[in-house]
């Protein structure tokens, strides 16, 4: 609903630069205004347009980073429906599972997807619509969001699968507003702001940090399809209509720093200007390694900020953009967010208790926190205690004077942050244990220094020697890239207790370090 309020307060601003060409909100709303249209047609000639769906119909977005994506998005909540984005990189099997999990109802997508999905599709029992790729005169209206509803379901985006399969997170109109706003006053966006934008669309923090902030306030968001060191410098070193935002996990600021390096002296005076023109540069989605936060920090004169959330709540906890930016440290919670420490023991200790070391469980109350695991009831109630605090799974700590929080570690060593990404150890080894040359397998997160943690597997083959390489090229199609182990370890045998159970912690400090 922010998004959408936004819209016609910015009709003529530029909301989007994507492949060399500008678009203005007006241009934009067009485009959602007319697949709209389309959404609606075909919602009134099926009987079954929500496929029994009790949120409503959904609409899996599947379309590149640009003026389509955008596009759909608003058509979604146009015609009172839940956006779903579909990562273009997954492969087929989990496209297929999104689309059938979330019981969506049409695929919104462009002409170079249609091949892809419609078999997808089809198997699903949902409609592949096209996203209209060209923009007519926008219905104006002086607030686009009158039909919605707070309580209405406005976005579902997938964990990662850290406990199983991954699970549909249900954000609301109200939460996705909540969140917005906390956001866009504490880091003080602008509608001057420029943001360059390479971070995946179907995670919070490329789509609610770096998207809907900016659109919110009428900002531009400047997309490129692809993390690239060479194009992002060339984009930060632009000195007419400058880049004045820029958000990234730790590993893009340590191929950034690393470019840098390579550069000719007088080119690393530019790009050192140039980062010193940037007005906020956030850090997030993985721990940023000191290494790395201390050498942007020469380089630009400021520290990165770094913040903490999850999909189920977006943003909890933030470094603030005026002030004390502790390395190490995600700062304090953001407007309207509770946070609590729960102790092993289970005694609880808040935020709000004056303690200046407090340890334990991190969990959240608040406006942000979703909904519900789209048609998982019992997932649901698993995710909150018995007061309604969402349980993170992350270990945190409040520490120091002021007292910042900190994250420690995380409640269970088969949830693995890499790149940005929480992924699942257990999904990837049901994988690499279907591969005919293993007979064992342990996935975990190895230290690394870039990436926050390796992909790491201890195996044990069948017969013959499987190498790194050859596991890499079966898991290929299978998982996505980030998901492929980095690093292997092969033994006879995985060591097992007596209940049959591995214990990753000492096979983490055994083969990859502590």
């Amino acid at each position: 609903m922010e998004v959408l309020r936004s819209v016609s307060k910015h009709l003529a601003r530029t909301a989007v630069v994507a492949d060399g060409k500008s678009y203005r909100y007006k241009d934009i709303l067009g485009r959602a205004q007319q697949t709209a249209e389309t959404v609606r047609a075909f919602l009134s000639s099926n009987t079954n347009g929500t496929r029994g769906s009790p949120v409503g119909p959904c609409f899996a977005i599947m379309a590149p980073p640009g003026p389509q994506y955008v596009a759909a998005t608003w058509a979604s909540w146009l015609t009172g429906g839940v956006a779903v984005p579909l990562c273009l990189t997954h492969p087929a099997g989990e496209l297929q599972y999104v689309l059938e999990d979330a019981k969506v109802s049409a695929v919104l997508t462009t002409h170079e997807h249609v091949a892809t999905v419609t078999p997808l599709a089809d198997k699903a029992g949902a409609k592949v619509l096209r996203i209209a790729e060209s923009s007519q005169d926008a219905h104006e209206a002086q607030d686009l969001s009158s039909g919605l509803k707070p309580e209405q379901g406005a976005l579902v985006v997938y964990t990662s699968g850290t406990t199983g399969r991954p699970k549909g997170a249900l954000h609301t109109h109200s939460s996705l507003g909540a969140q917005i706003h906390a956001l866009v006053t504490s880091w003080e966006w602008q509608p001057e702001d420029q943001i360059l934008h390479c971070l995946p669309l179907h995670h919070v923090h490329g789509i609610i940090n770096a998207l809907y902030c900016a659109h919110a306030v009428g900002a531009t968001v400047e997309f490129q399809p692809k993390f690239s060191p060479k194009a992002v410098w060339t984009a930060l070193t632009r000195e007419d209509d400058p880049v004045t935002v820029f958000m990234g996990v730790p590993t893009m600021y340590s191929h950034l720093l690393s470019f840098y390096d390579d550069m000719r002296s007088e080119d690393q005076e530019v790009a050192r200007r140039a980062t010193q023109r940037l007005r906020l540069t956030v850090s997030g989605s993985a721990a940023c390694p000191l290494p790395i936060m201390q050498r942007w920090h020469a380089l630009s004169g400021q520290w990165l900020l770094e913040r903490y959330g999850m999909t189920e709540t977006n943003m909890i906890l933030s470094n603030p953009y005026s002030g004390e930016r502790r390395a190490g440290f995600v700062g304090l919670p953001l407007p309207d967010v509770q946070v609590k420490a729960v102790p092993e023991d289970r005694a609880e200790a808040s935020h709000d208790s004056g303690s200046q070391s407090e340890t334990g469980e991190l969990c959240v109350k608040g406006p942000n926190v979703f909904k519900e695991y789209l048609n998982k009831p019992e997932a649901t109630a698993k995710a909150f205690d018995s007061e309604g605090w969402f349980r993170t799974g992350d270990i945190a700590s409040l520490e120091g004077d002021p007292p910042y929080w900190r994250i420690v570690g995380r409640a269970s060593v088969d949830i693995i942050k890499s790149r940005g990404y929480k992924i699942s150890a257990p999904q990837i080894e049901d994988v690499i244990l279907a591969h005919p040359g293993i007979a064992e397998c342990a996935v975990m997160g190895a230290p690394d220094e870039a990436l926050g943690e390796a992909v790491a597997a201890v195996i044990a083959c069948k017969s013959k020697q499987v190498s790194l390489e050859e596991l890499r090229e079966w898991l290929a199609g299978k998982l996505p890239e980030y998901q492929l182990p980095s690093r292997m370890e092969v033994v006879e045998n995985i060591p097992r207790n007596a209940m049959g159970k591995v214990n990753k912690k000492q096979l983490r400090k055994d083969f990859f370090g502590a």
